[in-house]
C-alpha cells in the first residue's frame, strides 16, 4: 500500500491541500475546486514530504519563482499526462489555447480532448493549467474557479485584478 500524506498551506488564493503518495506530490486542491476528491483519500496530516513544494509555492506567490523544479507523481491515462506535460512547457506570464495545445501534441482536432486533460490536472499552479485559455482568447474553464484563474494571470502577468490588487 503507498503512503499517502497531506498538509494544507496558505495562499493568496485560499488554502491548498498538498497530498503526496510515497513522499512526492501527487495533487494540490483547492478550496471549492471541481473534481477535488474526498478528503479521506488525503491520507495522514504530515508536513514531512512538503518541504520544497512550500519554499516553491511561497517563491512562486512572492514573484520569486517562474518555474516549478518538483519531482511529481502524477496518476493519468497515456494522454492526459502528455497534455500535463505540455502545460508544463507554456511560459510564465503567457497563456496558449486549448487547440494550440492541441497542435503540439501532434492531433490538431483534438481541443476538446486537452480541454478535458487540462480540467483533470492533478496539480494545478505547478502545472499551469490556469494558462489555458479558449481559442478567441477568453478565459474558459478552471477547476478552481475562473475569479481564481483571472487573478492567476494577472499576477504572472504583473498586473494588477480587477479590484485593482493581485489579491
Amino acid at each position: 500500500m503507498p503512503t499517502v500524506q497531506h498538509l494544507v498551506v496558505d495562499s493568496p488564493y485560499d488554502a491548498l491541500t498538498l497530498v503526496a503518495v510515497d513522499g512526492v506530490l501527487s495533487r494540490i486542491h483547492m478550496t471549492d475546486q471541481r473534481h477535488r476528491p474526498a478528503e479521506e483519500t488525503f491520507g495522514e496530516r504530515d508536513a514531512r514530504p512538503f518541504g520544497e513544494t512550500v519554499r516553491q509555492l511561497d517563491a512562486y506567490f512572492a514573484g520569486e519563482l517562474t518555474e516549478f523544479d518538483l519531482p511529481l507523481h502524477l496518476v493519468g491515462t497515456e494522454f492526459q499526462l502528455r497534455v500535463w506535460e505540455q502545460l508544463r512547457l507554456i511560459p510564465y506570464g503567457e497563456t496558449r489555447s486549448y487547440g494550440e495545445l492541441a497542435e503540439a501534441l501532434g492531433n490538431p482536432g483534438a481541443s476538446r480532448a486537452v480541454g478535458l486533460a487540462n480540467g483533470k490536472n492533478p496539480v494545478s499552479i505547478i502545472v499551469p493549467c490556469h494558462r489555458v485559455i479558449g481559442a478567441a482568447g477568453s478565459l474558459t474553464g478552471y477547476g478552481g474557479g475562473l475569479d481564481r484563474k483571472k487573478r492567476l494571470l494577472a499576477f504572472e502577468a504583473g498586473g494588477a485584478g480587477e479590484e485593482g490588487t493581485l489579491f
